[in-house]
């Protein structure tokens, strides 16, 4: 049993079961046993791998796309360009390398990190040395100036709550003890005004999840953008609506019992975008569109041959492969999604849907 399961069996025996989204919160980000405080999760030596670390092209295409969007809405200066939960950074140096040729957009950009990872800051500060990024514990500390943001795979970690329909409300999902062990269970009924709506498209037994720190986030942001101009890109995966329990762990790249070992997995849940949305009015917003598309129509197919001229081999498998992976409908093209917030009648980013 690990030290935090421990602490957790001992809170849980004192004031009763936790929400889900506590359990998640403890899990990632306990100050001495949280998953995202103790290590460094991406890759091949850790749990899971992200786009940026798959290919360059994600990165660059994403670059290109936010200096489009900046050209867009009159090319401010200075502006701030700004990552939430930036991983290695890997992300952020392909953006800043592709974005060299766009006149003034480096000039101009200042860096700023959302992250919560003691690692993970030390992995982005050295990707990015030469670049001076500054670091935030949250989105709220970030600059006045026009905000243009990309969020890849940050809002799938925010901790959430499931809700299972019952005929008289709805019953929460908690975790509880069973035994030793940690396991879920569910409250008696109660109505939900917040999810009234949700009353015309399930029935009995079906589970709703909410993600309160994510309506936070985007609507931050959206105010963001609201006062200063400028635009968020966000790429996860999701769907627009929440339906369906959707709450996974991972470990060594494979899916893992979320209540097994708390603090040793990644906990995630599909996003919501449906929510990002509803809490990002009145700013400008893309259609959600899937992210194979996304690529595509970012010229994600050219650059793959460009890159394939210098390669052979199983260099050449591996680039064939990553191209794949990440445009593919059965791999990440159609579960991953792309979804843009932006300044009131400026034009939709490159590549989204309007």
């Amino acid at each position: 049993m690990t030290p935090l399961a421990e602490i957790l069996r001992a809170q849980i025996a004192c004031t009763g079961p936790l929400t889900l989204a506590d359990y998640m919160t403890a899990c990632l980000l306990h100050p001495e046993h949280g998953y995202y405080i103790t290590r460094d999760p991406l890759g091949v030596s850790g749990d899971f791998t992200t786009a940026p670390e798959i290919s360059q092209m994600f990165g660059e295409l994403i670059g290109l796309c936010l200096a489009q969007s900046w050209r867009d809405q009159g090319a401010p200066s200075p502006f701030c360009l700004a990552e939430l939960g930036p991983g290695r950074g890997t992300l952020m140096a392909d953006i800043l390398r592709a974005t060299r040729a766009v006149p003034g957009f480096r000039d101009a950009a200042r860096l700023h990190l959302v992250e919560a990872s003691p690692a993970l800051r030390a992995e982005q500060a050295s990707s990015l040395s030469g670049h001076s990024p500054q670091w935030h514990d949250t989105l709220e500390t970030l600059p006045s100036a026009p905000l243009f943001l990309v969020a890849n795979e940050f809002f799938d970690a925010l901790p959430i709550r499931q809700f299972q329909r019952d005929p008289k409300g709805w019953r929460e999902r908690v975790v509880g003890l069973h035994g030793d062990a940690l396991a879920l269970g569910l409250v008696d009924p109660v109505p939900h005004a917040a999810l009234d709506h949700r009353l015309q498209d399930t029935s009995p037994g079906q589970i709703v999840e909410t993600c309160a720190p994510a309506r936070a986030v985007s609507g931050e942001i959206a105010a963001r953008i609201a006062r200063n101009g400028g635009m968020a890109l966000i790429v996860d995966y999701g769907d627009w609506r929440s339906r369906g329990d959707t709450f996974q762990a991972l470990r060594n790249h494979a899916p893992v019992d979320p209540f097994d070992a708390p603090g040793t997995a990644d906990l995630t849940a599909h996003v919501d975008f449906e929510q990002l949305s509803l809490a990002a009015r009145p700013v400008g917003q893309s259609g959600l569109t899937a992210q194979g598309v996304f690529l595509e129509r970012l010229g994600i197919t050219a650059r793959a041959q460009a890159l394939a001229r210098n390669l052979s081999g199983a260099a050449l498998e591996q680039h064939i492969a990553a191209h794949r992976r990440l445009t593919h409908p059965a791999e990440m093209g159609s579960l991953f999604k792309a979804f843009a917030l932006f300044s009131t009648g400026a034009p939709t980013p490159p590549g989204l849907d309007p």
